[in-house]
């Protein structure tokens, strides 16, 4: 794919993801890696609006290359690929779900959410809390490339999620995934619970 069409996707996927309420106002932001450095978006922007024109273009140590200046959080989208050569996509929202899931004080920080259902076990996996940073603190990005290492995703304390993936539409899925299982969770807080097995979860 062109980074003209990657440009397009990514404004694509914003809009659906705005329009459908999993992010508000400027809030979230998504990346795709380039051979190069990475396309992400930019500062105080609507996802829901974005100009695939003015989407940032950084090198690979974060530099601007093209494009508006880049989302706050982008050295966490460069942090989460230096960990994960893999990955060629990630994204990061506020998402209702999410985020009240994340400001629970009784969750287990290494792995938040239980295995409720076949399709988070493998869109998601283990999901890891990060410890509560300030918004563009840098040390959040040494925290989720530390979690990132053995987890594709992982949920920020008092802040969202944020997930990779091999390409944008599999990043967007995964994070929808987490979202709808963030909601399960909750619902399901209180009442005798079936998770799946640890045996049937490995064979996902």
């Amino acid at each position: 794919m062109s980074e003209t069409e990657l440009r397009e996707r990514m404004a694509e996927h914003g809009r659906s993801l705005y329009e459908r309420g999993l992010t508000a106002g400027s809030s979230g932001n998504i990346s795709v890696r380039l051979p190069d450095g990475i396309l992400v978006t930019p500062t105080n922007c609507c996802l829901g609006r974005l100009d695939p024109d003015e989407i940032s273009r950084l090198d690979s140590v974060g530099n601007l290359l093209s494009g508006k200046r880049p989302s706050k959080e982008s050295f966490l989208h460069l942090a989460y690929y230096n960990a994960r050569s893999k990955e060629q996509a990630v994204v990061h929202l506020h998402s209702t779900w999410s985020v009240a899931v994340s400001c629970l004080a009784d969750i287990d920080p290494e792995n938040v959410i239980p295995p409720i259902t076949a399709y988070f076990v493998m869109r998601v996996g283990k999901l890891p809390l990060v410890p509560f940073f300030p918004p563009g603190d840098e040390q959040l990005a040494e925290a989720v490339a530390s979690v990132a290492k053995s987890s594709r995703g992982a949920l920020l304390a008092n802040h969202g999620p944020v997930i990779g993936a091999t390409d944008l539409d599999q990043a967007v899925y995964a994070i929808e995934e987490l979202e709808e299982t963030a909601k399960l969770f909750l619902m399901l807080r209180g009442l005798p619970t079936r998770y799946l097995t640890d045996e049937q979860a490995g064979k996902l």
